[in-house]
């Protein structure tokens, strides 16, 4: 790689002159928190936008899981040497936007006169990275995803379970759960991102607001409530699993997933993103199913919010590489591209065309799981409160979540007093982002 000045020096030299000059290609550096299959993936967008696009170079750098990915997009912004792009989870939004670090997607398209339709975006997607004030994006959708439940057909047959039902309620997942265990199945039920998805997914899924303000949509000034009576039940009956031996809490983030395609755990709840890595490693019949909802509760099952990650823009860079940025950006819109990456991953269509063009090509006759993520997002009109989360400080919030979650499953605290102290610790993060941000 030529040292930076020398290369922009032949890529000004290449722009004046209209000389073909592989060689001053603008080396753009993305980090990433894909690792396994989804990295694999992740490099060969790469690849193939470098070999068409000659005159920029992606690239790929993985960083780490969300959490770390993020602290070190922070720390190099600060340092001055940000990359041009930079993947962000869902929860980090609030954060980024609030930030001056960054050059807003529509921004980055009107800049570099690169036309890019916000419309092609699925509405519930888009609407979570766009701006409230100009309705315009801020970060483009990459993998986005929704929870699913992923189960064993083995195991089912062995537990005398039918194989081709998964459960779709919390209750019967519990008593599919003892079924395996008298089965002799180690792990009956496990869960990845305990945070994200037993109480954030949890509370949309069954018709419940995470937060006043809208979930914060509205408002920085927002109020945690996912302590109310159906989420202290739920965290009540886990617990109760969890000393009955039929679930099993493996760590904080995706821990669950190896214990699947293993064979170890019959039933787990994780990302849809998640299915890449399971198709590459399970040797087993497996199903993939919605997410279990409260039997009883008035609006459930009511609609899946996204997860996953956005791209992000980072501001001090050059014109040059702003261009490829661009460039690059456009590419992933592609509805081949983004078709590709949706069906080899197990994120959703981000685009609408990408959706259309997976179901012209028969992927979802072939492939009927593939499409359960996407028909959680669309299961029913969102609510105002279940359009998604807008929470300055989520990442922090979610470890104080982890830690009083893990005090209930050690029997150290009640669901409610976990729950109550969970909210109270959170309120403290909420009031401290909206007093930075106003």
């Amino acid at each position: 790689m030529l040292p930076t000045t020398l290369r922009h020096s032949l890529l000004a030299l290449c722009f004046a002159t209209f000389i073909p000059c592989a060689s001053a290609s603008v080396d753009i550096p993305f980090w990433h928190s894909m690792e396994g299959e989804l990295g694999t993936e992740v490099d060969s967008l790469a690849q193939r936008f470098n070999q068409t696009h000659s005159q920029y170079h992606i690239s790929p750098v993985y960083k780490g899981n969300y959490s770390q990915s993020l602290a070190s997009g922070i720390a190099a912004i600060r340092a001055g040497h940000a990359p041009a792009l930079l993947q962000v989870y869902e929860v980090g939004t609030a954060t980024m936007m609030a930030s001056h670090a960054i050059v807003p997607v529509w921004q980055l398209f009107e800049q570099t006169k690169i036309p890019l339709d916000e419309q092609q975006f699925v509405p519930s997607i888009v609407s979570y990275y766009s701006d409230a004030k100009t309705g315009h994006m801020v970060a483009e959708p990459f993998n986005s995803s929704t929870p699913v439940l992923y189960f064993n057909k083995e195991a089912f047959k062995r537990a005398g379970l039918d194989p081709n039902k998964a459960p779709s309620t919390w209750q019967e997942l519990e008593a599919d759960a003892i079924a395996l265990k008298k089965a002799g199945q180690a792990c009956s039920y496990s869960s990845g991102w305990q945070g994200w998805i037993q109480l954030e997914e949890f509370s949309a899924w069954n018709g419940l607001p995470v937060a006043t303000a809208n979930n914060g949509f509205d408002s920085t000034d927002a109020r945690l409530l996912f302590n109310g009576p159906l989420q202290v039940q739920h965290i009540e009956q886990l617990a109760r699993m969890k000393n009955a031996g039929t679930f099993s809490y493996l760590g904080r983030t995706d821990e669950p997933t190896k214990a699947f395609y293993s064979g170890d755990c019959a039933m787990i709840t994780a990302s849809s993103g998640s299915l890449a890595d399971i198709k590459h490693a399970a040797k087993f019949d497996y199903g993939v199913a919605p997410m279990p909802y409260q039997q009883g509760t008035p609006h459930a099952p009511q609609n899946a919010i996204i997860g996953g990650a956005s791209l992000w823009v980072t501001k001090g860079q050059t014109p040059e590489v702003y261009q490829g940025v661009a460039e690059f950006l456009k590419f992933l819109t592609q509805p081949d591209i983004a078709a590709e990456w949706h069906q080899k991953t197990g994120y959703l269509p981000v685009t609408t065309a990408a959706y259309q063009l997976s179901q012209q090509q028969g992927f979802y006759r072939r492939n009927p799981e593939a499409e359960t993520a996407i028909k959680q997002m669309l299961n029913k009109a969102p609510l105002p409160y279940t359009k998604g989360l807008r929470l300055g400080n989520m990442p922090q919030i979610r470890a104080i979540v982890d830690e009083e979650l893990e005090s209930v499953w050690t029997g150290k605290k009640t669901a409610k007093a976990a729950l109550d102290s969970a909210v109270e610790r959170g309120n403290q993060q909420l009031q401290r982002f909206h007093q930075q941000v106003n």
